[in-house]
Formats: C-alpha cells, sequence, structure tokens
C-alpha cells in the first residue's frame, strides 16, 4: 500500500472512463505510482544519511571535494568500502531510522540513528543492507511506519 497516495492506489481492476482508460491501464497506472512512491521514500532516505553522514564527522566533513554517502554492505566495514573509491577515507557508518508522518509534538521520537564506526562490520542483519533489500522487502513497502522502522545502515566516505 503506497503511504504518499493510497487513493490513487484504490483504482479498480475493472477502472474504465469513455476516454478509453482500461483495467490493463489502470494495473499500469497502479504500478507506475507504486514505483514513484518507492523512489522518493529511497530519496528521503538517502537525504536523511547525507544529513546523518554531515552531522557524525567532527569537521562536518571537509577537503577539497564534497564528501560522499555509500549505502553500506552489511558483510563489509566502510573503512574497507570507502578505500574501494576515490572517497577513501571513512568518517562513520550510520545507522538511521525513522517515522512516518510529521511529528505532533516536541518530544514525539521521530527518528532513531547510530554510529558503529568504521572499522567493523558492525550488526551484519542483512536487512539493514539497502542494495540487497529488494522493493518486496523494502520497509517502504512491508512494515507499518507509523508502528515500526528499521535501520539502513550508510558509508560516510571522504576524500583525501
Amino acid at each position: 500500500q503506497s503511504n504518499i497516495a493510497p487513493f490513487l492506489l484504490d483504482i479498480p481492476d475493472d477502472f474504465s472512463l469513455s476516454s478509453g482508460i482500461n483495467a490493463e491501464y489502470g494495473q499500469a497506472l497502479r504500478e507506475e505510482i507504486r514505483q514513484n512512491d518507492l523512489d522518493i521514500g529511497w530519496y528521503a532516505l538517502n537525504v536523511a544519511a547525507a544529513a546523518a553522514c554531515r552531522g557524525s564527522t567532527s569537521t562536518g566533513g571537509s577537503g577539497r571535494h564534497g564528501n560522499v554517502v555509500l549505502a553500506k554492505e552489511n558483510t563489509r566495514s566502510c573503512d574497507d568500502q570507502c578505500a574501494n573509491t576515490e572517497y577513501s577515507l571513512c568518517d562513520a557508518d550510520v545507522a538511521i531510522q525513522g517515522v512516518l508522518g510529521r511529528a505532533k509534538s516536541y518530544t514525539q521520537n521521530v527518528g532513531q540513528f547510530y554510529n558503529y564506526g568504521c572499522s567493523t562490520p558492525g550488526n551484519t542483519y542483512i536487512g539493514y543492507d539497502a542494495v540487497k533489500a529488494g522493493d518486496d522487502d523494502a520497509l517502504f513497502k512491508t512494515l507499518n511506519l507509523q508502528r515500526h522502522s528499521q535501520y539502513y545502515r550508510f558509508c560516510c566516505c571522504r576524500y583525501p
């Protein structure tokens, strides 16, 4: 079920209008909306990861180049992952999660974070690996984000 446009996913299979919209088109429209919702969800998570990396570094990110965020592979350390790129220095291994919706009070928990450090794989639970999470397994599809969430992990890498 879409969290962004749920009313659009309620298009019945036999939906049709005089303009010629048929069941096949309705199904294609539902799938396109579902994919757009997933893309927006991943975009928001990636932007949050960049912000988490920015806040996790003692210098706030430094150097002559912009710094990068990589999806964390669950079995490797961020030291190893960063070393395989031109942004070879690891500043942090962040795990982040959030709750869907606007905060209703100033004391409401809307997300959590953790920094595992760069030198070990940390928690190797495959569910925290954004690359290995297929769309059918991803938190945007399978979890009720108002009550549950899960962490995704990222490496914060800097150019030497």
